[in-house]
Parts: structure tokens; C-alpha cells; sequence
């Protein structure tokens, strides 16, 4: 294949210096033919590309090579074999050829494969009542004259588009429990299936794929309001609660910005509230052009899991009591009966209230 600097040099000698085919192929040492062909194409540069790039070697062996590249893309990320090895595996089983054309079809098949995986996740479509996604958001805002940064947990109901947002002074599990409590009671039901990232209020040991250990009283929770929790994988792209993850913008844009100022959290969450119902009236739903996210939150509500009321939300954890007879519990001790010395205990925070939030927010 001809340089561009060799190409230029042709059709300077010839142009400029004016010498003839038969010089300029002796000079250069190059064939008639081609350097008249790189003066009657008036081209100033020349791309060979190679429509099939034959494996006459690897041919017979693509079956064993599609089976080990998908057994390989199937394990964990650490677990995975380097693509030299799979090229080992293969001269294992009797390939003779090389490395370079096994490195060629492996692109090629990762290719194939990641266009066929973007295809089976987008779009995503949910029917009325079949899920909704939580996430949490931090927020300046100013409390009593104070400012703070307060933790705004968010419920986006995926068919419909309807939110709610309530704002908290942490983040721990017996607030997650009262947001979705007030979070279902506001939507007057629940979905059947709840989309989490893996927030440690809810996951004890995420395992590979998409299995994960449970908290037990988060499963509580989800049984009280018959919800099937899906945790998201492990530094996910958006699209597995991609929109919970967008409402956190827009509530941010739109709710928080100006900087709020209230005097209490009970006075900031009731707003909150209003701002919802507000924003669900004036939007237009983003797939049902003729109809607000309000109107299609409506005609969703029958479709939802009738709200089973408030669910008992304390946080409980395991604990063993000391010889002092204390017992650690959110960062304090505290004092208990001798006869719990030495034997292992749940321990029971209290269910958040609303003045509770205010004493913390002070």
C-alpha cells in the first residue's frame, strides 16, 4: 500500500518537475502501472480494507471459541480468563493457528454481543402498578435559621411518572421505612415491585448477578406492603432506575433551587408534598402527550396494591451485651439487666416521629 508521502512525492515529480511515468518509476522504484494510476486518480491518498479477513485455520474451531468467550463474559469480572488464555484453551483442544486471528473474531464477537444486549434493555415500558423506584438525594436548605443538608428519599412510580419526595435528617433504615410509608400512603397504594440500588439499609451481601442477601427487616417491610424488592447491579448504567435517578435532578432544578427555608421539617415536608401534586397537574405525561402525569396517576390507582396501613418501622440489630452490662447501639450505650449478660440480643431503635426530625434538624 502506497504512503501518502510516496503518493505526494509522484505527483510533485510529475506536475512540478514535470518528469516523465518511466523516471519517476525508476527513481522511486515503483511499477508504471502504479504510478500512473496515482496520476489519473488525481487521489492524494489510497485505503486498502479487506472485506472479509479469512481464518482458514480458525474456521473448523469458531464453535469452541463462541462456547468459551460466553462461558468467559458469563463469570464474575475478577474470575474472568484473559483473552491469552482462552487463545490456550483453544490450542488445548487442538487449534494451530494464531493468536491474531483469535484476537480479530473475539472483537468481533463482543461487538455482536454488546449491540444484541443494548437492544434487549431499551426501551423500557411498565404497566400500571407493576413498579416503582426509590433513591435518595442530598439537599441544602435552611431550618430554623440554620443551614443544613437534609436527605431527600424519592418515589417515582414508573408507569405513571408520579412523585414524591420527603426530606430527612439521615439516611438510616427506620427513615427508610417511614418514606415508604408516607411515600405509599400519599400514592394511596403500592407497586408489586420495588427498584433499589444497593443501599446498605436494605442489602447485607450483594452476590453475583443481580442475587443479593436481603436485611430481614427490610424483607418485613416489603412483605407488609406485598412488595418484591429488584436490586439494581453493581455500578449499573441508568437505565435500571433510570428514572427515580432523573426526578432527583428535576426535583433539585425545580423544588430546591432557591435555597428553601423553613422553619421545621414537618413545615418543609408538607410543601414538598404540595409541589408533587403541583408538578404531576401542570406536566404533560413524557409517553401519553394528551394527558398530565396526574391524569394518568388516576387511572393508574386501581391498579395498585391497596395501602396496608402503617408498617411498624424499628430498626433492629443484632447485639451481644458486656460484662458491664452495656449494650451498643447506635453509637451510645446502654444499660440493660444482668441476667442479658453474655447472650446475644436484638436491639430495637424507636419508630421516627416528626418532632423527633425537628430535635435532630436543630
Amino acid at each position: 500500500m502506497l504512503i501518502v508521502e510516496t503518493i505526494g512525492r509522484i505527483r510533485r515529480e510529475h506536475l512540478v518537475k514535470g518528469k516523465s511515468i518511466r523516471e519517476i518509476a525508476r527513481d522511486l522504484n515503483l511499477s508504471r502501472n502504479t504510478v500512473r494510476k496515482v496520476l489519473r486518480s488525481g487521489e492524494t491518498s489510497f485505503e486498502y480494507e479487506r472485506d472479509v479477513q479469512p481464518r482458514p485455520k480458525l474456521g473448523r474451531w469458531t464453535d469452541d471459541l463462541d462456547r468459551l468467550l460466553a462461558a468467559n463474559a458469563d463469570q464474575a469480572a475478577r474470575e474472568r480468563l484473559t483473552l491469552i488464555r482462552i487463545f490456550e484453551a483453544l490450542r488445548d483442544l487442538g487449534y494451530t493457528g494464531g493468536y491474531d486471528a483469535v484476537r480479530r473474531y473475539a472483537k468481533g464477537w463482543r461487538r455482536e454481543r454488546s449491540a444484541l444486549t443494548a437492544d434487549a434493555f431499551v426501551p423500557l415500558t411498565f404497566a400500571p402498578g407493576e413498579a416503582y423506584q426509590f433513591d435518595w438525594s442530598h439537599e441544602v436548605v435552611v431550618l430554623n435559621g440554620a443551614t443544613v443538608t437534609v436527605k431527600a428519599a424519592h418515589l417515582r412510580l414508573c408507569h405513571s411518572r408520579m412523585l414524591f419526595v420527603r426530606a430527612y435528617p439521615r439516611e438510616t433504615q427506620e427513615v427508610v421505612f417511614d418514606a415508604h410509608d408516607r411515600g405509599f400512603a400519599f400514592f394511596k397504594g403500592a407497586c408489586t415491585r420495588g427498584i433499589y440500588d444497593n443501599m446498605k439499609t436494605a442489602v447485607d451481601t450483594i452476590f453475583v448477578g443481580k442475587d443479593r442477601l436481603y436485611n430481614r427487616r427490610f424483607l418485613q417491610m416489603c412483605a407488609h406492603y406485598l412488595v418484591d424488592p429488584v436490586a439494581c447491579t453493581p455500578a449499573a448504567s441508568g437505565w435500571e432506575k433510570g428514572q427515580v435517578e432523573n426526578q432527583v435532578g428535576l426535583v433539585r432544578e425545580r423544588f430546591f433551587t432557591p435555597r428553601l427555608k423553613f422553619k421545621s421539617y414537618d413545615e418543609l415536608n408538607a410543601w414538598l408534598a404540595d409541589r408533587c401534586v403541583a408538578y404531576a397537574k401542570a406536566h404533560p405525561h413524557p409517553e401519553i402527550a394528551d394527558k398530565t402525569i396526574w391524569e394518568v396517576f388516576e387511572a393508574e390507582r386501581p391498579k395498585l396494591v391497596p395501602y396496608a396501613g402503617p408498617f411498624d418501622g424499628f430498626h433492629a440489630v443484632p447485639a451481644s451485651v458486656s460484662k458491664t452490662c452495656l449494650v451498643r447501639f447506635d453509637n451510645n450505650k446502654y444499660s440493660v439487666n444482668a441476667s442479658a449478660v453474655g447472650r446475644p440480643v436484638d436491639v430495637q431503635g424507636p419508630t421516627p416521629t416528626a418532632s423527633s426530625f425537628a430535635r435532630t434538624g436543630a
